[in-house]
């Protein structure tokens, strides 16, 4: 991040902006605005500049620029024509302590005039790092059919009753919990749809119903997420990772996935890998009770399905057994991820009319699974966590009478920009896998299927 977004009171603080063109007028604008004091400093003023001097917005210096003018000044725009001139005044202000922002010039840039969504009080502040403003305007402009200008009302509601709600309401996880069901319900949708008055009715009602002992109690979200690309995340999945007081995650979590979890949620690493375990499960299991008994949400983040192959039926067992309210939200599961960024489809008409799902983990060095059963025509196995047992189910698949040509490809890191494939047969997978060194996760998939992979890989 070269930028750490701030939003700065500039309510009566003199700012300076040398220049008088059109970009000079836009930053000007933009400070007046945020009701700042401002001066201009130019020998001539644009139409837009004198529209502002006329409506006695501004105050206008008409000289050239000198280093006096920044006596009692909190920041300065420099937006001329002249690079020497915009040169002078960064040196100037960095002399004098002055925040200082040369227009077009990120590298003379102690701040960086975003692009603005306004819905006082909500602001949202879209920035490029200066890298290429028309994006960010663009950006801006899809927030603007997102965000509709009743949000604004909305925010000025809840403002008037923070006080009220923080007498009733005496810790800071009630008052989020109170105000997380607000926002998403029907007092929210009341502000949206123009009915202030019901909305403020509906708030009063609720507030007076809350019971402090019902929002005492924590909750649990048991959420997929998904195979590693954090564009595959559900809208649910997003809303609960934005609630979360704590969050423990796995080692199949992707970064990018944990980076849209809310800031100030505390994280915890629970992951496990072969033969190492962070924590282990019957441990993972009471964390969950113990912190939803503190009255926090709580936040299990798994990679993929937590229902495949994820342990999640265990995790919840013990939460019902506790009587700790959860939730459970499905993730795209690795099989139907990683396959379809290989170009690989699980069934077709023409090769597969089935799949089917397995765990290659090894138990006490062996792999037991019905191999009768994955060794049919016309079927697709995908195997989890099968790179350590790959000779073994190699072996045994051959064994049992799958054909040693059956196409099979081993998908690393699917769907993240670290996605690697190897295409190979049922027989040479195994020499395959010790001449690459395939790191986890990887997936195996095996079936005609994945001849079709040359042909439709896209990713």
């Amino acid at each position: 991040m070269e930028y750490l977004p701030l939003f700065v009171d500039l309510k009566d603080r003199n700012c300076l902006v040398v220049g008088a063109g059109e970009v000079a007028a836009r930053k000007a604008g933009l400070l007046l605005k945020a009701n700042a004091s401002v001066t201009i400093v130019a020998p001539e003023l644009s139409a837009a500049t004198q529209n502002l001097l006329d409506e006695n917005k501004l105050t206008h210096l008409n000289t050239v620029f000198d280093e006096t003018q920044l006596v009692g000044i909190f920041l300065v725009v420099a937006a001329t024509d002249s690079e020497d001139i915009n040169r002078r005044v960064y040196d100037h202000a960095k002399a004098n302590n002055v925040l200082v922002n040369v227009a077009d010039n990120t590298e003379l840039c102690d701040f960086i005039l975003p692009s603005i969504l306004d819905r006082s009080p909500m602001i949202v502040a879209v920035s490029s790092g200066g890298k290429s403003p028309i994006l960010a305007r663009q950006l801006r402009a899809r927030l603007e059919t997102l965000i509709p200008p009743s949000y604004g009302n909305l925010a000025t509601l809840v403002g008037r009753y923070r006080e009220n709600v923080k007498a009733k309401l005496p810790t800071l996880a009630m008052r989020r919990r109170f105000w997380s069901d607000i926002l998403q319900g029907r007092v929210a949708d009341h502000v949206l749809a123009g009915r202030d008055k019901q909305a403020e009715q509906a708030l009063n009602a609720l507030l007076e119903q809350s019971k402090t002992d019902e929002l005492q109690q924590g909750e649990v979200y048991l959420v997929g997420a998904g195979p590693g690309d954090p564009e595959l995340l559900t809208f649910k999945a997003l809303r609960l990772m934005q609630q979360a007081d704590v969050v423990f995650y796995d080692r199949l979590v992707s970064k990018e996935v944990l980076d849209l979890v809310r800031r100030e949620a505390e994280q915890i690493y629970v992951g496990k890998q072969r033969e190492w375990h962070a924590v282990r499960q019957e441990e993972i299991n009471q964390l969950l009770v113990t912190h939803a008994k503190l009255g926090k949400r709580v936040l299990r983040l798994k990679g993929g399905d937590p229902f495949i192959f994820g342990r999640g039926g265990e995790e919840i067992e013990t939460l019902a057994s506790e009587k700790i309210s959860f939730q459970v939200v499905p993730g795209i599961t690795a099989a139907s991820g990683c396959s379809t960024y290989a170009g690989i489809p699980l069934t077709h008409r023409d090769y597969s009319q089935s799949c089917i799902f397995v765990t290659g983990q090894l138990k006490q060095g062996e792999l037991d699974l019905n191999w009768s059963a994955l060794v049919q025509t016309n079927q697709t196995v995908v195997v989890y966590m099968g790179l350590a047992g790959l000779p073994t189910l190699s072996h045994q698949l051959l064994e049992h009478g799958m054909p040693a040509d059956t196409p099979a490809a081993l998908v690393q890191q699917g769907t993240t920009a670290q996605q690697k494939v190897w295409v190979s047969t049922i027989s040479e997978l195994p020499s395959v896998a010790e001449r690459e060194q395939p790191v986890a996760p990887t997936l195996v998939i095996i079936g005609h299927v994945v001849s079709l992979h040359n042909k439709l890989r896209w990713f």
